[in-house]
């Protein structure tokens, strides 16, 4: 019913009779990873101090960078590769400065109007991404006035095809030229691609040096912009990219380098103790017609925010989301109407003391339930000293089983079928988009 959680199914068990009503089961495949990060030595995660200080000199010499007064190519080739690199939130207040100053000489001053397609591109790309109005007129000038179309001349220009193809994905309803150019630059790249894969590149007016690296991008671009990528994911693959092209800033490479194994260390112990409280509740055991998902949740949530401040964050959310599953798959899956209906009002009235009213097999997970939000409770008191915005991820939780319950009804009334307007309005609580966005600011 939902999306909370990928769904594999190896087979589907016939129904099995409960009572007066007959129960379904379904059989998950198990978890890939088996017990991978519950295995993680505490040591491999450790951090030298050598590594700490040299990441603090690396961080000094960025801003130092960021601070030189250099040119607008230069400037925006920067930010865009410590962007790629995924270290720019260790520098988003020199990043703000920079391209507010930017945007203030090239846009409010007109002054921008003698610029490149690849800078102009560029240039479009990180400031509407930052939230400024950039109008895409900026790319007129590009364009062929008795065609009509942009200019063939443009087509060997294969770094400013690039950039180009990458602003039009941060197109709006109504601007047209930005959907040319997302064809005008596909259909380009694309043959840029065949030639250089039938070892035809070297007729295009760039070196092969920089060609293989510049190949690799449109490649990996073509088939997933950056704007629709995952921040550490792109990192990881641009890193290697950025290794191999000659003009490569070693400062950046080694913080990038280093940022990635910091972080990736420090996400491994996150899953390791999320991984370890899953197993204590031992639902495979006592509830084993539930998904196990727990690493699938977490990388889910690490695509909203990996940064290292939001542990807190990221252990809480993937707690309730990995819940929210077990949830779905007793109202989707397991539970019979009369025991769901027992289920909604228990979790309605949040009570300890409706415990006892539950099925055995509900009532392992009411308490799991609670008690994850009394531990985020606690936590949200000892480390921000508040606590209210957890009565907004308890009022998101009732109104998701609500919406559960409202869907076991229908799929439990076979000769009923809601209408769009009756079905959309429960599907937008249980597709979970309110609940995991009322999580998320509860932390």
């Amino acid at each position: 019913m939902s999306s909370q959680s990928p769904t594999v199914v190896s087979s589907a068990s016939p129904l099995v009779h409960a009572g007066n009503s007959e129960r379904r089961s379904v059989d998950f495949l198990p978890s890939i990873w088996g017990d991978h990060f519950l295995n993680h030595a505490s040591d491999s995660m450790m951090i030298h101090e050598s590594a700490e200080k040299q990441i603090l000199k690396l961080k000094s010499e960025v801003k130092r960078m960021l601070d030189v007064n250099s040119s607008l190519p230069e400037k925006l080739n920067l930010i865009d590769q410590i962007q790629r690199l995924g270290i720019s939130y260790i520098f988003e207040r020199e990043i703000d400065e920079a391209l507010e100053q930017i945007h203030q000489v090239y846009f409010e001053r007109n002054a921008g109007d003698d610029v490149d397609m690849n800078t102009t591109a560029l240039l479009f790309r990180l400031l509407r991404q930052q939230g400024y109005r950039i109008s895409c007129n900026v790319f007129d000038k590009f364009k062929d006035s008795s065609l009509g179309s942009f200019r063939e001349s443009l087509v060997t220009d294969m770094r400013g095809l690039l950039s180009l193809y990458e602003a039009s994905h941060l197109r709006v309803r109504g601007e047209d030229i930005l959907e040319e150019a997302l064809a005008f630059t596909f259909t380009h790249l694309k043959r840029f691609m065949e030639e250089y894969n039938n070892n035809e590149s070297h007729s295009l007016p760039i070196t092969r040096t920089r060609s293989h690296s510049l190949a690799a991008q449109i490649g990996h671009v073509l088939k997933q912009c950056l704007r629709k990528g995952l921040t550490r994911i792109e990192a990881r693959h641009y890193i290697s990219i950025y290794e191999g092209e000659g003009s490569h800033s070693e400062v950046l490479l080694n913080l990038a380098k280093l940022d990635f194994n910091l972080l990736q260390k420090q996400h491994q112990k996150e899953l390791n103790d999320i991984a370890r409280w899953w197993k204590e509740l031992d639902f495979g055991r006592k509830l084993p017609f539930v998904r196990d998902r727990v690493v699938e949740c977490y990388f889910w949530i690490l695509g909203v925010y990996f940064e290292p401040e939001y542990a807190l964050a990221r252990n809480i959310v993937t707690k309730v989301i990995m819940l929210t599953s077990v949830m779905d798959d007793i109202y989707d899956v397991y539970g019979t109407p009369e025991e769901l209906q027992l289920l909604t009002d228990a979790i309605e009235r949040w009570d300890r003391g409706k415990t006892g009213q539950l099925p055995e097999y509900m009532q392992v997970f009411y308490k799991a339930l609670l008690d994850v939000f009394d531990e985020i409770e606690e936590k949200l008191v000892d480390e921000k000293g508040i606590s209210y915005r957890l009565f907004y991820g308890k009022e998101a939780m009732k109104m998701q089983a609500r919406a559960y319950f409202d869907e076991a009804k229908w799929l439990n009334q076979p000769q009923y079928i809601p209408t769009v307007e009756e079905y959309m309005s429960v599907a937008v609580v249980s597709s979970g988009m309110y609940h995991s966005n009322h999580t998320c600011s509860s932390t």
